[in-house]
């Protein structure tokens, strides 16, 4: 392949006039294009000399993603080992349906009435999701009060300007208490960020009360796995599939997306035409959709705590610490 030259003009950013840095920056901007398109042209022509099948080689484009910073405790997903401690942790009883969670839901003390409807769009998503409103009460108390009365999870919202901020799960063993704490754990605090409610979801849908499939998506290291089998267990695993409701926990840049939709399945149109007609069976195709039924929200894990929620004397599995772990753009750690 021919050697493609690279743009004479240099990108102008070191020019303090404004107005010539302007004007060389648009005849850089042409030239690049004018290349990038010298490009394209002398790919096709090789791809035509080599053969009408040969298609052009092109260039997979780097993000972040694919250039991470590869992480030590990054699993296989047939990782005996892993598969081993799994089977014998806190959440193996959800993950084989033996055990079905209830999660009691509570908020900040006083409230916003905006949190509300953050909180009705999360009692539709979650199943066994209930209500309790805060009081005077503090979140040790209130981690005794739902171990005594079988809850198996505990999830306190803040928030911020009447927007949702922040969500702390903690996982209840449903027992006495001893010394004045639960047995139980591991807690997690996770940061709450682009809250979009179910009624601003563009052509949203209304949920059922089936429960939902669940998709664990992009959790690939230790940390990962142990964050993302913790939010699982906050739904039932035995999936209702007439429902065709799917809960996703999406996780990219350690950011977990979480999203709730359903799969439609529509058959062609009446008429029977070539695209809507299969050329083997004569039968009208069926085409798959999603349509959204929110809420929308993003996830980011901030600590990992043992045992219930205990600021003073418990102990971090895990905790951010952005000087020190956020070294460069591309180290993820889930």
């Amino acid at each position: 392949m021919a050697r493609v030259k690279r743009p004479t003009t240099h990108n102008p950013g070191h020019i303090k006039n404004k107005l010539k840095r302007s004007e060389m920056y648009g005849k850089y901007l042409l030239e690049k294009k004018a290349q990038k398109r010298q490009t394209r042209i002398q790919r096709e022509k090789e791809a035509v000399a080599l053969g009408v099948d040969a298609t052009p080689k092109r260039s997979i484009p780097r993000t972040l993603d694919n250039t991470r910073e590869t992480e030590t405790t990054t699993v296989q997903h047939d990782d005996e080992e892993v598969l081993a401690d799994e089977a014998e942790d806190e959440f193996a009883a959800y993950f084989t349906d033996t055990l079905r969670p209830k999660i009691l839901l509570t908020t900040r003390p006083c409230p916003s009435g905006e949190l509300f409807h953050f909180i009705s769009d999360l009692m539709r998503f979650i199943p066994q999701l209930y209500y309790y409103p805060r009081k005077s009460y503090s979140v040790k108390e209130i981690c005794t009060f739902g171990a005594n009365r079988k809850f198996t999870h505990l999830m306190v919202l803040s928030e911020k300007s009447k927007v949702c901020n922040g969500m702390l799960i903690s996982h209840l063993r449903p027992s006495s208490s001893i010394g004045g704490n639960c047995l139980g754990g591991p807690t997690a605090f996770f940061k709450v960020s682009n809250v979009i409610p179910s009624t601003d979801v563009p052509n949203n849908g209304a949920p059922t009360s089936h429960v939902p499939e669940l998709n664990l998506h992009g959790f690939t290291t230790r940390l990962g796995h142990r964050a993302g089998r913790f939010l699982g267990s906050l739904f039932p695993h035995n999936a209702q599939f007439q429902g065709r409701q799917v809960a996703t926990f999406h996780n990219q840049r350690d950011f977990i997306f979480v999203r709730h939709h359903r799969y439609v399945f529509e058959e062609g149109s009446s008429s029977a035409t070539s695209a809507t007609t299969s050329s083997d069976t004569g039968k009208k195709k069926t085409k798959a959709r999603l349509q959204e039924l929110g809420p929308r929200f993003t996830l980011k894990m901030r600590w990992l705590q043992e045992g219930t929620f205990d600021t003073q004397f418990g102990e971090y599995e895990w905790f951010h610490k952005r000087k020190e772990m956020d070294t460069t753009r591309r180290k993820f750690h889930l």
